[in-house]
Protein backbone atom coordinates (compact mmCIF):
# COMPACT_ATOMS: atom_id res chain seq x y z
CA UNK A 1 0.00 0.00 0.00
CA UNK A 2 1.35 3.25 -1.19
CA UNK A 3 2.46 5.40 1.50
CA UNK A 4 0.32 8.91 1.88
CA UNK A 5 2.46 11.91 2.10
CA UNK A 6 2.75 13.92 5.06
CA UNK A 7 0.88 16.97 3.59
CA UNK A 8 -2.08 15.14 2.18
CA UNK A 9 -2.26 13.27 5.83
CA UNK A 10 -2.39 16.78 7.60
CA UNK A 11 -4.91 18.04 5.11
CA UNK A 12 -7.35 14.95 5.38
CA UNK A 13 -6.67 14.73 9.69
CA UNK A 14 -7.81 18.18 9.85
CA UNK A 15 -11.07 17.79 7.17
CA UNK A 16 -11.71 14.85 9.13
CA UNK A 17 -11.85 15.78 12.57
CA UNK A 18 -13.84 19.21 11.53
CA UNK A 19 -16.61 16.97 10.19
CA UNK A 20 -16.41 14.50 13.06
CA UNK A 21 -19.87 15.88 14.81
CA UNK A 22 -22.04 15.84 11.92
CA UNK A 23 -24.80 13.70 11.12
CA UNK A 24 -24.38 10.91 8.66
CA UNK A 25 -26.23 12.37 5.63
CA UNK A 26 -25.25 15.87 6.28
CA UNK A 27 -24.16 17.60 2.89
CA UNK A 28 -20.89 19.41 3.39
CA UNK A 29 -20.30 22.33 0.64
CA UNK A 30 -16.67 23.19 0.23
CA UNK A 31 -15.91 27.14 -0.94
CA UNK A 32 -13.62 27.04 -3.58
CA UNK A 33 -11.61 29.48 -5.52
CA UNK A 34 -9.53 27.24 -6.77
CA UNK A 35 -7.06 28.11 -5.14
CA UNK A 36 -3.87 25.87 -2.99
CA UNK A 37 -5.94 26.08 -0.07
CA UNK A 38 -9.60 25.71 -0.90
CA UNK A 39 -8.41 22.93 -3.36
CA UNK A 40 -6.73 20.90 -1.07
CA UNK A 41 -9.51 21.45 1.11
CA UNK A 42 -12.23 20.59 -1.69
CA UNK A 43 -9.94 16.83 -2.37
CA UNK A 44 -9.31 16.06 1.51
CA UNK A 45 -13.18 16.52 1.87
CA UNK A 46 -14.18 14.55 -0.67
CA UNK A 47 -11.77 11.92 0.53
CA UNK A 48 -12.76 11.78 4.17
CA UNK A 49 -16.82 11.86 3.21
CA UNK A 50 -16.30 9.09 0.62
CA UNK A 51 -13.56 6.95 1.94
CA UNK A 52 -14.00 7.34 5.21
CA UNK A 53 -17.60 7.95 5.97
CA UNK A 54 -17.69 10.89 7.52
CA UNK A 55 -20.92 12.68 7.21
CA UNK A 56 -22.87 12.11 3.97
CA UNK A 57 -22.20 13.84 0.66
CA UNK A 58 -19.56 17.26 -0.52
CA UNK A 59 -20.29 19.66 -2.84
CA UNK A 60 -18.60 23.06 -3.90
CA UNK A 61 -19.52 26.44 -4.79
CA UNK A 62 -16.84 28.80 -6.48
CA UNK A 63 -18.61 32.53 -6.59
CA UNK A 64 -16.92 34.57 -9.55
CA UNK A 65 -16.71 38.50 -8.35
CA UNK A 66 -16.09 39.33 -11.84
CA UNK A 67 -13.60 41.37 -10.81
CA UNK A 68 -10.84 40.38 -12.96
CA UNK A 69 -10.14 39.58 -16.76
CA UNK A 70 -11.25 35.80 -16.88
CA UNK A 71 -12.90 35.18 -13.59
CA UNK A 72 -15.65 33.52 -15.34
CA UNK A 73 -13.67 30.73 -16.90
CA UNK A 74 -11.85 30.09 -13.76
CA UNK A 75 -15.14 29.56 -11.94
CA UNK A 76 -16.67 27.13 -14.59
CA UNK A 77 -12.87 25.30 -14.54
CA UNK A 78 -12.92 24.84 -10.65
CA UNK A 79 -16.44 23.87 -11.14
CA UNK A 80 -15.78 21.27 -14.11
CA UNK A 81 -12.61 19.50 -11.88
CA UNK A 82 -15.39 19.38 -8.70
CA UNK A 83 -17.53 17.28 -11.49
CA UNK A 84 -15.31 15.69 -12.67
CA UNK A 85 -13.54 14.73 -9.45
CA UNK A 86 -16.90 13.72 -7.93
CA UNK A 87 -18.48 16.67 -6.00
CA UNK A 88 -22.04 17.23 -5.98
CA UNK A 89 -23.99 19.65 -5.82
CA UNK A 90 -21.50 22.20 -8.03
CA UNK A 91 -22.76 25.75 -8.33
CA UNK A 92 -21.20 28.99 -9.29
CA UNK A 93 -22.60 32.17 -7.45
CA UNK A 94 -21.63 35.36 -9.61
CA UNK A 95 -21.45 37.89 -7.75
CA UNK A 96 -21.54 42.07 -8.46
CA UNK A 97 -19.47 43.90 -5.86
CA UNK A 98 -21.23 47.45 -6.90
CA UNK A 99 -22.78 49.61 -4.44
CA UNK A 100 -21.59 47.58 -1.47
CA UNK A 101 -20.12 49.36 1.88
CA UNK A 102 -16.48 49.06 2.42
CA UNK A 103 -13.87 49.23 0.20
CA UNK A 104 -13.02 46.36 -2.35
CA UNK A 105 -12.09 43.23 -0.20
CA UNK A 106 -14.89 43.95 2.44
CA UNK A 107 -17.78 44.52 -0.54
CA UNK A 108 -15.82 41.42 -2.17
CA UNK A 109 -16.10 39.16 1.17
CA UNK A 110 -19.97 40.57 1.69
CA UNK A 111 -20.70 39.41 -1.66
CA UNK A 112 -18.98 36.02 -1.45
CA UNK A 113 -20.53 35.19 1.78
CA UNK A 114 -24.07 36.15 0.80
CA UNK A 115 -23.53 33.77 -2.27
CA UNK A 116 -22.34 31.16 0.27
CA UNK A 117 -25.72 31.18 2.44
CA UNK A 118 -27.49 31.47 -1.02
CA UNK A 119 -26.67 28.00 -2.12
CA UNK A 120 -26.25 26.95 1.58
CA UNK A 121 -30.19 27.72 2.07
CA UNK A 122 -31.14 26.19 -1.67
CA UNK A 123 -29.01 22.76 -1.35
CA UNK A 124 -30.08 22.16 2.99
CA UNK A 125 -26.19 22.24 3.06
CA UNK A 126 -25.46 21.33 6.92
CA UNK A 127 -21.77 23.40 6.57
CA UNK A 128 -19.75 25.11 4.25
CA UNK A 129 -15.97 24.91 4.33
CA UNK A 130 -13.61 27.77 4.44
CA UNK A 131 -10.20 26.97 3.70
CA UNK A 132 -8.51 29.68 5.80
CA UNK A 133 -5.18 28.55 6.80
CA UNK A 134 -3.07 28.73 10.08
CA UNK A 135 -1.01 31.67 7.63
CA UNK A 136 -4.65 33.45 7.18
CA UNK A 137 -5.22 33.15 11.32
CA UNK A 138 -1.42 35.13 11.54
CA UNK A 139 -1.80 37.59 9.09
CA UNK A 140 -5.35 38.43 10.69
CA UNK A 141 -3.63 38.48 13.84
CA UNK A 142 -1.28 41.02 12.69
CA UNK A 143 -3.72 43.44 11.15
CA UNK A 144 -6.35 43.39 14.11
CA UNK A 145 -3.14 44.73 16.04
CA UNK A 146 -1.85 47.10 13.24
CA UNK A 147 -5.67 48.58 13.91
CA UNK A 148 -5.48 48.65 17.38
CA UNK A 149 -8.36 46.47 17.52
CA UNK A 150 -9.53 44.68 20.87
CA UNK A 151 -10.05 41.04 22.07
CA UNK A 152 -12.63 40.32 19.22
CA UNK A 153 -9.95 41.67 16.75
CA UNK A 154 -6.81 39.72 18.01
CA UNK A 155 -9.12 36.29 18.45
CA UNK A 156 -8.93 36.11 14.35
CA UNK A 157 -11.26 33.93 12.57
CA UNK A 158 -13.20 31.39 14.46
CA UNK A 159 -12.71 27.71 13.59
CA UNK A 160 -16.93 27.45 13.43
CA UNK A 161 -19.33 30.14 13.05
CA UNK A 162 -23.04 29.07 12.46
CA UNK A 163 -22.66 27.18 9.35
CA UNK A 164 -19.21 28.00 8.31
CA UNK A 165 -16.58 25.96 9.87
CA UNK A 166 -12.38 26.38 8.63
CA UNK A 167 -11.43 23.03 9.53
CA UNK A 168 -7.38 24.25 8.18
CA UNK A 169 -6.58 26.78 10.84
CA UNK A 170 -4.17 24.30 12.51
CA UNK A 171 -2.52 23.47 8.94
CA UNK A 172 0.18 25.69 7.39
CA UNK A 173 -0.08 27.24 4.02
CA UNK A 174 3.44 25.18 2.79
CA UNK A 175 1.00 22.38 3.62
CA UNK A 176 -1.90 23.03 1.39
CA UNK A 177 0.89 23.70 -1.66
CA UNK A 178 2.80 20.31 -1.62
CA UNK A 179 -0.82 18.62 -0.52
CA UNK A 180 -1.61 19.82 -4.26
CA UNK A 181 1.57 18.96 -5.63
CA UNK A 182 1.31 15.03 -4.64
CA UNK A 183 -2.09 15.03 -5.91
CA UNK A 184 -1.37 16.09 -9.07
CA UNK A 185 -3.05 19.07 -8.92
CA UNK A 186 -2.19 22.63 -10.28
CA UNK A 187 -3.97 25.50 -8.12
CA UNK A 188 -4.87 28.92 -9.10
CA UNK A 189 -2.54 31.43 -8.09
CA UNK A 190 -5.31 34.57 -7.33
CA UNK A 191 -2.97 38.24 -7.99
CA UNK A 192 -4.85 40.07 -5.72
CA UNK A 193 -2.94 37.99 -3.03
CA UNK A 194 0.24 39.50 -4.21
CA UNK A 195 -1.04 43.13 -5.29
CA UNK A 196 0.43 45.85 -2.39
CA UNK A 197 -2.38 47.88 -2.76
CA UNK A 198 -4.05 45.71 -0.08
CA UNK A 199 -3.16 45.70 3.15
CA UNK A 200 -3.34 41.76 3.77
CA UNK A 201 -1.16 41.45 0.23
CA UNK A 202 1.24 43.48 2.43
CA UNK A 203 1.12 41.81 5.39
CA UNK A 204 1.79 38.16 3.66
CA UNK A 205 4.33 39.21 1.29
CA UNK A 206 6.63 41.83 3.39
CA UNK A 207 5.29 42.05 7.53
CA UNK A 208 4.77 38.35 8.45
CA UNK A 209 7.81 36.92 6.33
CA UNK A 210 10.01 39.85 8.07
CA UNK A 211 8.89 38.61 11.66
CA UNK A 212 9.38 34.87 10.35
CA UNK A 213 13.14 35.91 9.04
CA UNK A 214 13.83 37.64 12.27
CA UNK A 215 12.23 35.49 15.15
CA UNK A 216 12.27 32.09 13.73
CA UNK A 217 9.84 29.82 11.89
CA UNK A 218 7.44 29.34 15.14
CA UNK A 219 6.36 32.89 14.65
CA UNK A 220 3.44 31.94 12.53
CA UNK A 221 1.88 28.98 14.92
CA UNK A 222 2.31 31.40 17.95
CA UNK A 223 -0.07 34.08 16.63
CA UNK A 224 -2.61 31.48 15.75
CA UNK A 225 -2.16 30.04 19.25
CA UNK A 226 -2.58 33.47 20.21
CA UNK A 227 -5.85 33.91 18.71
CA UNK A 228 -7.10 31.00 20.09
CA UNK A 229 -6.16 31.51 23.68
CA UNK A 230 -7.75 35.30 23.31
CA UNK A 231 -10.94 33.78 21.48
CA UNK A 232 -11.58 31.41 24.61
CA UNK A 233 -10.96 34.02 27.09
CA UNK A 234 -13.34 35.72 25.06
CA UNK A 235 -16.14 33.12 25.23
CA UNK A 236 -15.85 33.43 28.85
CA UNK A 237 -16.30 37.27 29.11
CA UNK A 238 -19.26 37.27 26.86
CA UNK A 239 -20.77 34.59 29.14
CA UNK A 240 -20.33 36.97 31.89
CA UNK A 241 -21.44 40.03 30.21
CA UNK A 242 -24.66 38.12 29.10
CA UNK A 243 -25.36 37.16 32.68
CA UNK A 244 -24.54 40.80 34.12
CA UNK A 245 -26.54 42.79 31.21
CA UNK A 246 -30.12 40.38 33.03
CA UNK A 247 -28.69 42.34 36.81
CA UNK A 248 -28.18 45.88 35.78
CA UNK A 249 -31.79 46.14 33.42
CA UNK A 250 -33.60 48.85 34.95
CA UNK A 251 -37.25 50.23 34.22
CA UNK A 252 -35.68 52.69 32.05
CA UNK A 253 -32.73 51.24 30.78
CA UNK A 254 -29.60 50.18 32.12
CA UNK A 255 -28.70 50.76 36.24
CA UNK A 256 -25.84 52.91 36.80
CA UNK A 257 -24.45 51.75 40.26
CA UNK A 258 -24.69 48.31 38.53
CA UNK A 259 -22.85 49.26 35.36
CA UNK A 260 -19.85 50.80 37.90
CA UNK A 261 -19.74 47.33 39.93
CA UNK A 262 -19.07 45.57 37.02
CA UNK A 263 -15.44 44.67 36.03
CA UNK A 264 -14.30 47.38 33.33
CA UNK A 265 -14.06 44.20 30.52
CA UNK A 266 -17.27 42.90 31.91
CA UNK A 267 -18.85 46.26 31.84
CA UNK A 268 -17.44 47.14 27.74
CA UNK A 269 -19.12 43.85 26.83
CA UNK A 270 -22.31 44.64 28.05
CA UNK A 271 -22.52 48.08 27.36
CA UNK A 272 -21.57 46.81 23.58
CA UNK A 273 -24.50 44.29 24.18
CA UNK A 274 -27.15 46.75 25.21
CA UNK A 275 -26.00 49.39 22.28
CA UNK A 276 -27.05 46.19 19.38
CA UNK A 277 -30.25 45.60 21.46
CA UNK A 278 -31.34 49.20 20.87
CA UNK A 279 -30.28 48.71 17.17
CA UNK A 280 -26.82 50.09 16.78
CA UNK A 281 -25.02 47.99 13.55
CA UNK A 282 -22.30 45.71 14.90
CA UNK A 283 -20.43 46.37 11.86
CA UNK A 284 -20.15 50.32 12.96
CA UNK A 285 -20.17 50.41 16.51
CA UNK A 286 -16.45 50.81 17.29
CA UNK A 287 -14.75 51.42 20.95
CA UNK A 288 -15.07 55.02 20.81
CA UNK A 289 -18.94 54.48 21.04
CA UNK A 290 -18.69 51.89 23.52
CA UNK A 291 -15.81 53.87 25.72
CA UNK A 292 -18.03 57.03 25.58
CA UNK A 293 -20.99 55.34 26.93
CA UNK A 294 -19.03 53.61 30.04
CA UNK A 295 -17.65 57.54 29.80
CA UNK A 296 -20.98 57.93 31.25
CA UNK A 297 -20.85 55.77 33.78
CA UNK A 298 -16.95 56.06 34.80
CA UNK A 299 -16.17 59.64 34.10
CA UNK A 300 -19.91 61.27 34.77
CA UNK A 301 -19.81 65.30 35.01
CA UNK A 302 -23.05 65.90 33.32
CA UNK A 303 -22.12 65.62 29.68
CA UNK A 304 -24.73 65.07 27.04
CA UNK A 305 -26.23 62.61 25.01
CA UNK A 306 -23.66 59.57 23.26
CA UNK A 307 -24.54 59.14 19.35
CA UNK A 308 -24.51 55.89 18.25
CA UNK A 309 -24.20 54.53 14.47
CA UNK A 310 -27.69 54.21 13.72
CA UNK A 311 -29.39 57.63 14.81
CA UNK A 312 -29.17 56.27 18.28
CA UNK A 313 -28.76 58.57 21.51
CA UNK A 314 -28.03 57.53 25.32
CA UNK A 315 -27.92 59.91 27.52
CA UNK A 316 -27.34 59.77 31.45
CA UNK A 317 -30.52 60.47 33.38
CA UNK A 318 -30.10 60.36 37.45
CA UNK A 319 -28.62 56.57 37.98
CA UNK A 320 -29.90 55.23 35.03
CA UNK A 321 -28.65 54.93 31.14
CA UNK A 322 -31.60 55.46 28.80
CA UNK A 323 -32.36 55.86 25.45
CA UNK A 324 -33.22 59.50 24.53
CA UNK A 325 -34.80 61.32 21.64
CA UNK A 326 -31.74 63.06 19.31
CA UNK A 327 -31.99 66.43 19.83
CA UNK A 328 -32.31 67.35 15.94
CA UNK A 329 -35.55 65.11 15.83
CA UNK A 330 -36.97 66.57 18.79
Amino acid sequence: MARIPAPVAAVRSAVRRGLADLPADALVLVACSGGADSLSLASAAHFVVSQQGVAGRVGLVTVDHGLQEGSDRRARSVAAWARDNGLDPVRIGTVSVTGLPGGPEAAARTARYDALAAVAAETGAAAVLLGHTRDDQAETVLLALARGAGPRGLAGMPARRGLYRRPLLDVGRTETRKACAALGMVPWEDPHNTDPAYARSRVRGTALPTLVAELGPAVVGNLARSAALVAADNEALDELAREALITVRSAEGLSVPGLAGLLGAVRGRVLHRWARELGAPGGALAYAHVAALDALVTAWHGQGPVFLPGGIAVARRTDDLVRVVPPHIK
